[in-house]
């Protein structure tokens, strides 16, 4: 699925409302759209307040309300203009509402979140927020900060720009992009602004052609985890090597190991060096099998594994070892997945002629900085597909919204995750994910694409439970989370 401009989508809608669907439709199925993923979002009923501008964007708010009452919310509506200045259709769905909007703030909310709905401003605004959206844009804001309450854009943060993603606009806590979604929300400020992105599909606003950057979800990409059959066995399920962890980074082997486990692996290996601490044995799941030996790195390449995943937490590991590492690139042909201190050593010996087309390098922003520091300066976007152009791999590149980029392919756009998994370890469980995935037969940039999502949706589920996630937390969660991409609840 395809980002695209506010003119394109304008486009789409016109084109089907000369097959004969009408606005009223469209904005229905929106809001009842919107609805549900909010529903799948916030299961537990609280307040909603839904915040309207003049137009067809505080309409599709409005319809969402009436949804979420049957569902048990308690629902209000704030309003920036006179009913008489709104258009037809908001009126209308005021009218079917049965509510009057409050002229003063939300009171105490009942049990459960209180929820915000951004539906002041749509694709066609421009330019700063004037009153009277920006006082209405302020008493959100200081609602969130100070009551908890959690903003929901509907279908682009109010004052963003859909084409560019320029403006002081809105900061939604998670945005819900309707048919398709928009450019402007893959800039830098896009991202900050519209929070977690949720796509909300529609029939009648089919699917753009592809384009350079594609929204990746399980409408876009189906068929990528189907059920395994009846007669499936660990042998089916991949076997994953993992090298990773050296004294003082222990977590990172378990993370890692613990991660492909919980993503379905059949078989996981842990290879050290022999004098690694003995605790990591103690502390790993007893299903991972833990092997030490004077030359780990030859053992895990001879060893009939699907897959191996390289680097996380081996900083302290001897020379030799990363010399090993580096040796055994240049000629082996599986699917590999490169991560953390494996990329510094790539990065510190000048060897990213190593890089192949099995190999998925998974950088953050400094990795990245460390293997190409002239394309660390360009934007994310045009940065990924360069790199990948020098060197046939598949990148993987974290930050607030991942990037999947790959040889001959449209760059992936990953919009699941969150800010509270800012803490170590998580990208120890991406990779071990990733290592899964490629053993049971994904393409790289399928792998890499499905465990962002994956481990990003993992995290959301933790929501319930507090702002911040932990990689221990993704991992308990992945389960939950590929139920959600087969069932596309989200």
């Amino acid at each position: 699925m395809s980002f695209v401009t506010g003119a394109a989508m304008r486009s789409l809608e016109e084109a089907a409302f000369r097959r004969g669907v009408s606005a009223e439709a469209l904005m229905n199925l929106a809001g009842e759209g919107i609805a549900a993923r909010l529903i799948e979002q916030f299961p537990l009923p609280g307040s909603a307040v839904g915040y309207v501008g003049k137009g067809n964007n505080g309409g599709d708010a409005l319809v969402a309300l009436r949804h979420l009452r049957k569902a048990g919310w308690t629902i209000s509506v704030r309003a920036a203009y006179p009913e008489t200045e709104w258009g037809t259709l908001p009126r209308r769905k005021l009218r079917e509402l049965a509510v009057s909007p409050e002229q003063t703030l939300p009171g105490n909310p009942c049990s459960g979140p209180l929820l915000l709905l951004d539906g002041l401003l749509g694709i066609g605004a421009r330019g700063p927020l004037r009153d009277p959206i920006a006082a209405m844009a302020k008493e959100m804001e200081q609602l969130r900060q100070q009551r908890g309450a959690i903003i929901a854009a509907m279908d682009l943060p109010s004052g963003l720009d859909a084409d560019t993603g320029d403006g002081d606009a809105m900061t939604a806590d998670l945005t819900l992009t309707v048919g398709v979604p928009k450019i402007g929300m893959s800039s830098e400020n896009g991202i900050l602004r519209s929070g977690r992105i949720v796509l909300v599909p529609l029939e009648d606003l089919p699917m753009p052609a592809d384009s350079e950057l594609r929204f990746f979800c399980p409408e876009a990409f189906p068929g990528l985890l189907k059920p395994r059959p009846h007669d499936f066995h660990k042998g089916n399920a991949g076997r994953v090597g993992i090298l990773a962890g050296s004294p003082g980074m222990t977590g990172a082997a378990v993370l890692c190991a613990s991660a492909a486990l919980h993503a379905g692996a059949g078989l996981v290996t842990v290879h050290v060096e022999e004098d690694f601490p003995r605790h990591l044995v103690s502390a790993m799941p007893p299903e991972i099998m833990v092997r030490a030996s004077a030359d780990p790195v030859s053992e895990a390449f001879e060893a009939k594994h699907d897959a191996i995943v390289i680097g996380p937490g081996t900083g302290n590991c001897s020379e030799s070892y990363h010399a090993a590492v580096l040796a055994r690139l240049a000629e082996e042909s599986r699917p590999l997945v490169l991560d953390a201190d494996a990329l510094n050593q790539i990065a510190k010996a000048g060897k990213l002629d190593l890089l192949k087309s099995n190999h998925i390098i998974t950088p953050h922003p400094g990795e990245f900085a460390r293997l190409a520091p002239d394309l660390a300066k360009e934007d994310r976007i045009a940065a990924s597909r360069d790199f990948v152009e020098r060197y046939p791999c598949t990148l993987l590149l974290k930050g607030a919204r991942t990037l999947v980029a790959a040889p001959g392919e449209a760059t992936r756009f990953n919009p699941t995750g969150h800010g509270g998994m800012a803490s170590g370890g998580q990208g120890d469980t991406l990779a071990g994910v990733i290592g899964t995935l490629l053993g049971q037969g994904l393409s790289g940039p399928d792998a890499a694409a499905v465990a962002a999502w994956l481990c990003g949706r993992a995290a959301e589920r933790c929501l319930a439970d507090g702002p911040v996630c932990t990689a221990t937390q993704t991992i308990a969660h992945l389960g939950g989370a590929m139920r959600d991409w087969r069932e596309r609840r989200r």
